[in-house]
Order: structure tokens, then sequence, then C-alpha cells
């Protein structure tokens, strides 16, 4: 009879894992065993997965049994959003022009799990490009429901104990709002602190990796490990933060009830002790969204000039008629113009969060939307994105029909670690 710990091992989280195998307790084998027998069981029903082999899987996951050669992710599962390069994987950029397609190197994200020990599943799969057009993933919780974008996989799989962690990506809201959707951790670090080296480029002024877990230790850990960075544990006795609670420009968009829970949630975590007020953004914010659009256009579709040339055919309406028209439309005076936009809000941002450790905000509209025509809007988290600070978007509240509504907690540039563990106290006080 399999004891308690073994029938629960995809369930366990990365930081588990890694405990459970160093006490002896379980091995790397029969952890990838499990999240294996979970992917059988469910992928028909999620299809969060472009690429898997479960035969490699476990013969790597055998080859670090015999190794005893230990690391911070040591025996851990992991997959890697279908835009991040891996040598001995295809990698498709969610695209049919690279069907097939099979990079000579891991990027360096995966090089770097792999390294701590981590055990890569497969690939997860993206919408095309890691723009807007929707892909197959169900979200595993109503899989009537879309699981968001464009990160779909790399939520999914984590939010249906498929693996403890995913590798996805972030341009705007792809990691946050379908960590939201599926009721997990999503982490999208300080712009320019994660190696980018090996993943399909979007717009480099605001692409960064995004994390998936299901702990804020697990999001610690991973971000430890990609920064070649001995591993620091989270704080557990932080004091109360000092909040800026931001309705953002897009705070219309947010369903009703969304606005009610986290007017709820800033009165809650005042009563508990954390000093909360209000932040309005100033008048130069107004423009950040149209100037983003424009950047994040001219950069991309200078990126994409071969697939544009010579697979337009191949390319969806979504990308023809979006990002790309967007960037047709953008002269390099006008790139300039945007940019200096965007940069002048950065530097008064950073002057409005003085007083403030972290702020609330929200990080999606509401429950993931009913069908898949669409992965959502992802307006809420634009002006945090565009403003290069690090984001965690956290699984505390329901929704009317039950679902999971993340809310967003939002740190200074290069203030990861103080990120989390504000976190951490926001989290403990809402769940």
């Amino acid at each position: 009879m399999k004891s308690k710990l073994q029938t629960r091992l995809n369930r366990l989280t990365a930081t588990e894992i890694v405990a459970a195998i160093g006490a002896g307790e379980t091995t790397c084998e029969a952890v990838t065993r499990a999240c294996l027998d979970r992917i059988a069981e469910r992928e028909s029903d999620v299809q969060a997965w472009e690429y898997i082999d479960p035969d490699q899987a476990l013969a790597e996951a055998k080859a670090r049994d015999r190794s005893g050669k230990r690391g911070p992710l040591f025996g851990v599962p992991f997959n890697a959003k279908d835009i991040i390069d891996t040598s001995d994987m295809p990698t498709t950029y969610g695209s049919p022009i690279y069907d097939g397609f099979r990079p000579r190197a891991d990027a360096a994200c995966v090089a770097q799990s792999r390294k701590a020990g981590g055990v890569l599943l497969g690939k997860a799969v993206t919408v095309e490009f890691a723009f807007r057009h929707p892909s197959r993933t169900r979200n595993p919780l109503d899989l009537m429901r879309t699981a968001g974008g464009s990160s779909s996989g790399s939520a999914a799989s984590v939010a249906d104990f498929m693996v403890p962690l995913s590798l996805g990506s972030q341009g705007t809201s792809s990691t946050v709002k379908p960590a939201s959707y599926c009721g997990v951790f999503g982490y999208r670090p300080t712009w320019g602190e994660l190696r980018y080296a090996g993943v399909k480029e979007g717009s480099a002024s605001f692409d960064t990796l995004g994390l998936f877990a299901r702990s804020i230790d697990d999001i610690a850990l991973h971000r430890d490990v990609l920064i070649d960075s001995e591993p620091v544990p989270v704080p557990k006795n932080a004091s109360p933060p000092r909040i800026a609670f931001c309705r953002t420009p897009f705070w219309a968009l947010l369903e009703t009830a969304t606005q009610r829970l986290l007017e709820g949630a800033a009165e809650s975590l005042r009563k508990a002790g954390a000093h909360v007020s209000d932040l309005a953004l100033p008048e130069e914010f107004d423009d950040v969204s149209d100037a983003r659009g424009l950047m994040s256009g001219y950069e991309f579709r200078l990126n994409y000039t071969w697939e544009i040339e010579h697979h337009w055919d191949k390319l969806s309406e979504t990308l023809r008629n979006g990002r790309i028209k967007d960037g047709e439309g953008c002269t390099y005076e006008h790139y300039v113009d945007a940019r200096a936009v965007v940069e002048n809000a950065r530097v008064l941002m950073t002057r409005l969060l003085e007083s403030y450790d972290v702020v609330l905000a929200a990080c999606a509209t509401g429950e993931a939307p009913v069908g898949f025509s669409t992965t959502g809007s992802s307006k809420p988290a634009l002006i945090w994105t565009s403003m290069h600070l690090p984001q965690l978007s956290m699984p505390v509240f329901k929704g009317a029909s039950g679902l999971p509504v993340g809310a967003l907690v939002v740190g200074k540039r290069s203030r990861d670690r103080e990120l989390f563990a504000h976190a951490r106290w926001i989290y403990d006080h809402l769940r």
C-alpha cells in the first residue's frame, strides 16, 4: 500500500518536493511519475501541453536519482511556455510557421532550472507568439472557461497539479492574469532582472519571464535559482506594510464584484494593522496605455519581419489586425515620443511610491470569462508592467461563480524579495 505521501506527490509544492527527496521519503522518479499520471488523467480535458514525452521525462528523473548531485530544485518537475527554447524538445512559439522546430540550445531560464536539479517534463501551450489569439487550453477549474493568456498552459498545468512550477512570460499581463483565472501564484519580476536569452521576443521594452507556482515560497525559490543566488526563505514575521490602494485608469473595466472584493481587502488589511491609503495616479498616466501600444507594436513588427515577409498566410487575423497593424502605423519618431511618455511616467511612479512598500491593485477584471473567443482583458495590469515594476498575483478571492479572482501586489523596482515578504503578510491576512 502506498504511503500518504506517495499518493499525493503531484500535489506537493516544489519546496516540499525538495525536502521530501532530501529526507529520503521519495525519489525524483516517483515525483515525476505522479505528475505524469496526473497529466495522463487530465490532459484530454485541460489541454495544457504543447509537447510532452513521458519516457524522456522519466529518463531525466532517473538520471537525477543516480547522479546524487543535488541542487535547490532537485527532483522538481517543471514545464516551459512554448516561446521558450529547449534543445531536446520542439519549440513552436504557438505558430504553425514553426511546426517541428527544434532549437540547438536551452533558453537560459531552462538551463538554469535544469542545472539546479529541475526535471523538465515538456512545453506548455501558449497563444500565437504570446499575443492575443486564443489557445485551446481550458481552465481546469471550469472547462467551459478560458485559462487566460498568453501563458495559458503554464497557469493551467500548475493549477491542475500537473507540475509545481512553470516558466512563462509577460509583456502586459500574460502571467498575472492567467494566474488569477486559474487560482495560482503568478510572478512578473522587475524588468531586466531575469535573463531572457532563448525566449522569443515580442517587445523588449516590456517583456519579462513569468513564474507560476502554488506558493510564495516556490516563487521565491525559483527566482533565486534564476538569478543564481543561494535561496533565501521568505520571512514569516514581516511587519505590517504600507500599502497604496490604486484604482488605475482602468478601474471601470473591472466587474463590480471585483471592485468590491478589492475595496473590502483594503479595509480588511487596514483593520489588521497595515497602513493603507488610496493612491490616485495623476494625468501623466492617462497616455501610458496608448504609448505602450505604439512601442510594443513597433518593436513587434520589426522583430517579426521574417515571419511577415515569408509566412503572412500563416499568421492569425488577430495578430495581423492587432499588434502588426499597430506597428505599421508607428514611425520611429512616434516610437521615440511614445517612449518618452512611458519613461517620464516611470520617473513619476518612483516618486509616488516613496511613502509605500507595495501597491494593492487588480490583475484581472474578474473571474475567467466563459468561452474561448478571448483570453480576457489585459488592461488591469498594464500600468504596472509598463512601469517595469515587480508584480505578484495571489489567489485570495472567489467570484460570484466560486472561481478564483486574484489580488495583485506590486513592489518597487529591484525590490522583489521585499515584495515577497509584504505579499506573504497580505496573503496571510486575506486568504
